[in-house]
Parts: C-alpha cells; sequence; structure tokens
C-alpha cells in the first residue's frame, strides 16, 4: 500500500506530540475530517499508529502511564507557557505549584533559578527542583497518586494552608467563560483552589486545548486569579470575560 504525501506529515506530527486529535490534524493539514480518516486508516492497518476516541496517537505513547502520555501532548506549548512564567519568576522567591503537565515543564523551565522556594504536591516537580542550587523544597505528604505522583486530599491542603508565597501557578483542565477554571478530578480542584488562596501573585497556565472545555469540577472562577499564561489568545467570549474579571493574558512566543 502507497503513502499519501500526507503520511509522513502525520507521523511527524505524532513523534512530536505523542497523541493528537482527529480535528486538531485536520487543521494541521489543511483538509477535510474525511481526508484526515481516510490517510489514518491505512496507517491504523499497518500498526504504525493507533486510533483512539476521536484522536490517533503512536502505539508507544498508548503503553506509556497517562501522565507521561500527557506531558507529550501539546508540549511545544506547554514547554512555551513555562518558558515564559519561568521568566517571570525571579531568584530567591518562593512559589507554589500544583500537579500538572504544564507545571512539571515549568519546574524544568526553573533549573537555572536559584535558592527558590518551592511548595508542591507533586512528586515529579520535587524531584526536579530538590537539591539543586540551593532550592529549598517543601512537598505536601499523603498517599501518592499512581498515575501521576500527586498527593491530594484533606492532609495535602492542610500543609499547603499553612504557606504564603510569592508565586501561586496552578494548571487548568478546562477553562470557559461561564464556569471559569475547572478540572475533571475533585480532590485535583480542591487542591488547586487551596494552591490560588496560598499566593500574593495568582497563576493559571494552560494551553489553547483548553479553551471553552468544561470539565467536571470547578476550580475557580475567572476573578479568583489575576494572570492566564496561554500560547494563543483565547475566543472573544472568554477574553471579554477575563477583561471583566480583570484577569492580564499573557501569550507565550513559540
Amino acid at each position: 500500500m502507497e503513502y499519501s504525501p500526507r503520511h509522513g506529515q502525520i507521523l511527524t506530527l505524532l513523534k512530536e506530540e505523542g497523541t493528537i486529535s482527529v480535528g486538531e490534524l485536520a487543521r494541521r493539514l489543511g483538509v477535510s475530517l474525511e481526508t484526515v480518516r481516510r490517510d489514518v486508516k491505512p496507517l491504523a492497518a499497518r500498526g504504525e499508529v493507533v486510533r483512539m476516541h476521536g484522536a490517533i496517537a503512536l502505539p508507544s505513547v498508548v503503553s506509556e502511564a497517562p501522565f507521561e502520555r500527557r506531558m507529550r501532548e501539546n508540549r511545544p506549548a506547554k514547554e512555551a507557557i513555562a518558558r515564559l512564567a519561568a521568566s517571570t519568576i525571579r531568584d530567591g522567591e518562593s512559589i507554589m505549584l500544583d500537579t500538572g503537565t504544564t507545571t512539571s515543564l515549568l519546574a524544568r523551565a526553573l533549573l537555572d533559578h536559584r535558592r527558590l522556594t518551592v511548595v508542591t504536591n507533586s512528586s515529579d516537580i520535587a524531584r526536579t527542583l530538590a537539591t539543586v542550587n540551593g532550592n529549598k523544597v517543601y512537598m505536601a505528604g499523603g498517599e501518592l497518586r499512581s498515575d501521576s505522583g500527586a498527593a491530594l486530599g484533606f492532609s495535602a491542603i492542610e500543609f499547603v494552608s499553612r504557606f504564603s508565597v510569592d508565586h501561586a501557578i496552578i494548571s487548568a483542565g478546562a477553562i470557559n467563560a461561564a464556569t471559569g477554571v475547572m478540572d475533571y478530578d475533585l480532590e485535583e480542584a480542591q487542591f488547586g483552589q487551596a494552591a490560588l488562596s496560598c499566593g500574593r501573585r495568582r497563576v493559571v497556565v494552560t494551553d489553547a486545548s483548553k479553551f471553552g472545555k468544561k470539565g467536571l469540577v470547578r476550580v475557580c472562577a475567572l476573578a479568583d486569579f489575576d494572570e492566564l499564561l496561554v500560547n494563543r489568545m483565547p475566543p472573544a467570549d472568554l477574553a471579554e470575560a477575563l477583561r471583566q474579571s480583570d484577569v492580564t493574558v499573557a501569550v507565550a512566543e513559540a
């Protein structure tokens, strides 16, 4: 079976991102959804890609742990946001970070910073920033989630609530004009809400794939944070709601 000229492009995009939705693939390639589905069919038949709920992925990605898989999704956008967030933090400052792929990438972007005080419920973030450059890292206690290595629940919230930090930075599972910042897990949403309340500067970081989506659990209203760091300007309705809530929007350069 011959390759379509787009097959190479599809495989290249998957190597960069791991997983990509059919709709996003059609947008990137400038073709219809039906054309994408026709192109994907022979790739799936040969085992080069795996089809899954409106998206496709590399076979190696499907076998990854869920958190590792999410780390690969939209990674260039998340890394750009992480670099922007890191540029707003100075040596010697204190930060609180929740568990999330963008905040984990932010931890990596902070490796050149010195003497940071870091409070987090993420074992990945704690491992990344502890024992380097004179940092102090405080890790919330409790049972660690098997998929993300995050400590959640009452003990984690009670622990971080003792702190007052320069920057409280959380990730978002979804964000829309009507309900604000949302997540798909109750305990993660509760932790994110608690983390924001501890920051003199309250920041949400998210890539554009979360715009307009509705999660399961509300984290906070748009008025409950100060800044939104993204890789693309939000759609008009969300942008207007953010303006009315006095939220500053900063767009990361790719």
